[in-house]
C-alpha cells in the first residue's frame, strides 16, 4: 500500500434519523454505521392505534431511507411516542403544548413506545419496546423553567430521561434505552438477523 493509501472501512447500517441520541446508542454499542435524513409524513391516522403508528413510522422511516440509500447496506428507522390515559404525545409544537403534556404526565405513570425497523430492501422486520415511567409532581414554575432550556422541543413528550428531564423521574420499569430513542435489546436482536456486528471500532485513516 502506497504512503498516499488510506485504509477505510466500510459502514455496515445506515441510520435513516437525524436524533444525536439514536446516533449515540449505535456508537455506544460498536455498530459502523452513517446517517441519512428521510422524510416522511408523521400525522396519526384517525384510526390507527398507538402500537401501530409507531411500528408504521419506524418501518416508513426505514423504507425512505432505503430508497435514498445507494447500497444494499440495512437501514435502520426508529420512533418513539408516549402515552397517558390513551392519549398519543409526540414532539411539542409550542409552549402551551409542551405545558398541557407535562402538566398530564405530573405524578402519572406514563407508556414509553420505541419502535425499531430494518430494511434491506428485499426484507423488513420491526420490533416494538414498551416503558412504563413514573413522573413525581412538577410545579407549574418547573414547567416554565424545563421550557426555557430548550431540551423539550425536539423531545417525544417533551422530555429527556438523559438530560435535564430525568430529575422528573421517580420510577421506570421497561427499557432505558427505548425511553432515549432507540431500545438496544431489541435493536441487537435485528441487527443480528440482518448479519449487522455490534462491538466494532473505526479503522483510523
Amino acid at each position: 500500500m502506497s504512503s498516499t493509501q488510506t485504509t477505510v472501512r466500510n459502514y455496515d447500517l445506515v441510520l435513516a434519523s437525524g436524533s444525536p441520541r439514536r446516533h449515540d446508542i449505535l456508537e455506544q454499542i460498536g455498530v459502523l454505521h452513517r446517517i441519512i435524513i428521510p422524510t416522511i409524513d408523521e400525522t396519526q391516522r384517525s384510526t390507527e392505534s398507538a402500537t401501530s403508528y409507531v411500528t408504521r413510522l419506524a418501518l416508513e422511516k426505514a423504507s425512505a431511507g432505503c430508497l435514498m440509500n445507494d447500497s444494499d447496506t440495512p437501514v435502520l428507522g426508529a420512533d418513539t411516542i408516549l402515552v397517558c390515559d390513551g392519549q398519543v404525545f409526540g414532539k411539542p409544537i409550542n409552549y402551551l403544548n409542551f405545558k398541557d403534556m407535562f402538566t398530564s404526565l405530573s405524578g402519572q405513570t406514563h407508556s414509553v413506545l420505541s419502535a425499531v425497523a430494518i430494511d434491506n430492501k428485499e426484507k423488513s422486520l420491526v420490533l416494538l419496546s414498551k416503558t412504563w415511567v413514573t413522573f413525581r409532581t412538577i410545579t407549574e414554575r418547573e414547567i416554565i423553567t424545563y421550557w426555557e432550556t430548550g431540551e423539550p422541543k425536539d423531545k417525544a413528550g417533551g422530555y429527556a430521561i438523559q438530560g435535564y428531564g430525568s430529575v422528573f423521574v421517580e420510577h421506570i420499569k421497561g427499557s432505558y434505552s427505548g425511553v432515549v430513542g432507540l431500545p438496544i435489546a431489541e435493536t441487537c436482536q435485528l441487527l443480528s438477523k440482518f448479519d449487522v456486528p455490534t462491538w466494532q471500532s473505526p479503522i483510523s485513516e
